[in-house]
């Protein structure tokens, strides 16, 4: 099984979450062995995802201004004296508003972070484990009375992904806990200043985008855990479709993961490029209804998550293949997201405020200004050491190329101005997205359980109250945060992103909502995860009573489930249509109480 948010080949200069150690250790233990020799064992069955989330709302305002000079690419004597702040953090574009804020890796002269009088240091890191460690390190010399810890291998602060830090922040408490004493230190989240935009992606053959409840019985080669993990399992949940969450095993009617070698998102291409152009299979055990048949299914691969440059490697090498579903419909997935040790943020407001200012002035400008877009390519080129900066800029934009009549998509970017930041947050307009997120991530790591997560972290995960600490972005003054821009959603959308079916429950004979809280907290959580989206409700019956009047009925209680999500927050706008269909169209035999349940429904359609 793949690291759980393990991102990226640190040879290729990229993010990685976790180590696969972990994984190796933790289900050798558990599971080794057992699955080989015991058919009939109870396994972990299959599962339907009860806590998505996806918003579309477009965070990417632009505050219109004035261009600000180009930071230099000489060091700053200005900051010399002050204390150094160094943040350790994964390769990535989403970072690019700060790194050119400060000039490149060091502060450089004429940079926005010499003029906030900030000395901040930018170092690449590419394991998660690492991260940890700088950030458990910095809180030893700051434990041993050290209040500015400049160790080499410490770090006030880490970048990374917002849905991995569910699963940083909790193991990463648990550490300082166990070192310090419980409630001692703390590492929050104190702001986001950047989205990944389509770079992260689902790979396969169109059939799945025309149809995805054809990914039954698929197997998909995976980072299982990481980001783009979660990426499959959020278009698993909106569509209705279970997850198989042991990489073991192979059940027809869920969707597959196969861990990738070396936890490599590139090896995870290479060998859906050996499946389908030599034949290459996996050995997996047979599952039914949760239970080992007793015979191995040798499986090719249909599919790989992955990200840029792993997409580029898969269309150049295969036919028939495209972007099935990407952080550009998922749009509040993954924002770049700034995790400190909270006791040395406070003691250092002013520093930290002043870091999160110009990181959203330098992005701002980014927004507005092609000449701080390149100057932001050249200095995350120096600061990764990796590649050059047109590489970045192509990225950061992103790139769409055709093959044999398919479309598909590479790279694709965005930072954060400080007003997408307040409405990323809720601060703006009530609606946190990121909450929705970070909950969402919480029910995957315990639904899933992928790397044994609930074995390592008995406590569960630290709950979003605890781990995010808005004070910081809050604090932030002088700065044109701009005009907060709201989601157009007058255009009729046609295409279909996901469609899942619903069995909400209600009071027999009526409209009102009866129990169905989980799964009505996923669909809030899947609306707001992808917020561009429209939306089609349809609401269904089975065939007792009067078919009219049946009609009737599943239109009201489309009408109920809608207005639950309006005052949750969902825009009333978003509703392209709302229907009953009665009994009309059934999914299942209505001679049987299972198929009429089934058929009592709410389908729920995501249009792009």
């Amino acid at each position: 099984m793949g690291a759980i948010f393990n991102r990226k080949n640190p040879n290729l200069g990229l993010r990685t979450w976790v180590e696969v150690v972990i994984c190796a250790i933790v289900l050798t233990a558990v599971l080794g062995g057992v699955y080989w020799f015991a058919p009939g064992l109870r396994v972990a069955a299959s599962k339907q995802l009860t806590a998505l989330d996806i918003s579309s709302d477009n965070l990417n305002n632009v505050t219109a201004g004035t261009q600000l000079p180009l930071p230099s690419d000489k060091p700053s004597t200005e900051v010399s004296s002050q204390p150094l702040m160094r943040i350790a953090e994964y390769g990535w574009n989403g970072n690019s508003g700060m790194i050119v804020a400060n000039g490149g890796p060091r502060t450089t002269k004429g940079s926005l972070m010499e003029a906030a009088n900030v000395n901040l240091e930018i170092v690449r890191i590419n394991g998660v484990n690492d991260l940890r460690d700088m950030q458990v390190k910095f809180v030893s010399e700051l434990a041993s009375g050290n209040s500015q810890p400049t160790s080499e291998k410490s770090a006030f602060a880490v970048s990374i992904m917002g849905d991995g830090v569910p699963f940083y922040i909790t193991t990463t408490q648990n550490s300082l806990d166990e070192k310090f004493g419980k409630g001692k230190y703390h590492v929050q989240v104190v702001g986001a200043y950047g989205l990944s935009y389509g770079e992260d992606k689902l790979i396969g053959p169109k059939i799945w985008k025309d149809n995805p409840q054809s990914m039954k019985g698929s197997v998909i080669s995976a980072v299982i855990g990481d980001g783009d993990w979660v990426i499959v399992v959020n278009y698993a949940a909106a569509n209705k479709i279970a997850i198989n969450p042991d990489p073991s095993t192979y059940d027809a009617e869920a969707i597959n993961f196969v861990p990738a070698p070396n936890d490599d998102y590139i090896e995870a291409v290479k060998d859906l490029i050996k499946s389908q152009k030599t034949g290459y299979t996996v050995p997996l055990k047979e599952v039914v209804d949760g239970k080992l048949t007793g015979t191995t299914l040798n499986r090719k691969i249909d599919g790989v998550t992955t990200w840029t440059p792993g997409d580029k490697l898969a269309f150049e090498s295969l036919s028939g293949f495209t972007d099935i579903v990407s952080t550009k419909d998922f749009v509040n997935q993954m924002a770049t997201t700034l995790v400190v040790v909270k006791e040395y943020a406070l003691q250092n407001e002013k520093a930290v405020v002043n870091l999160l200012k110009q990181t959203y002035t330098a992005s701002n400008q980014i927004k507005q200004f092609d000449e701080w877009a390149v100057r932001a390519s050249e200095a995350v080129a120096k600061t990764y050491n990796f590649e050059t900066p047109k590489y970045w800029y192509d990225l950061f934009k992103g790139q769409k190329g055709t093959k044999e009549g398919l479309d598909y998509n590479i790279g694709g970017t965005r930072v954060f101005n400080y007003a997408d930041a307040m409405q990323y947050y809720g601060i703006a307009d009530g609606n946190n997205r990121y909450k929705a997120v970070y909950n969402q991530i919480s029910t995957y790591l315990t639904d899933l359980n992928p790397c044994g997560f609930n074995e390592i972290c008995k406590d569960g995960v630290v709950g979003y109250e605890d781990a995010v600490n808005l004070y910081f972005l809050k604090s932030v003054t002088d700065v044109d945060a701009g005009k907060v821009e709201k989601q157009d959603y007058t255009a009729t959308k046609t295409e279909v992103m996901a469609k899942g079916n619903w069995n909400i429950k209600f009071a027999t004979g009526s409209t009102e909502i009866s129990g169905s809280e989980k799964d009505l907290e996923t669909i809030y959580n899947l609306l707001v995860q992808a917020e561009e989206t429209k939306l089609k409700v349809v609401g269904h019956t089975d065939n007792v009573g009067n078919s009219n009047s049946n009609v009737t009925l599943s239109k009201g209680r489309a009408n109920s489930v809608v207005e639950y999500l309006v005052n949750k927050g969902i825009s009333r706008d978003r509703f392209q249509l709302i229907d009953g269909r009665g009994d009309n169209e059934p999914i299942a035999d209505n001679s049987t109480s299972s198929g009429k349940a089934k058929n009592r429904r709410v389908d729920i359609t995501l249009l792009k």
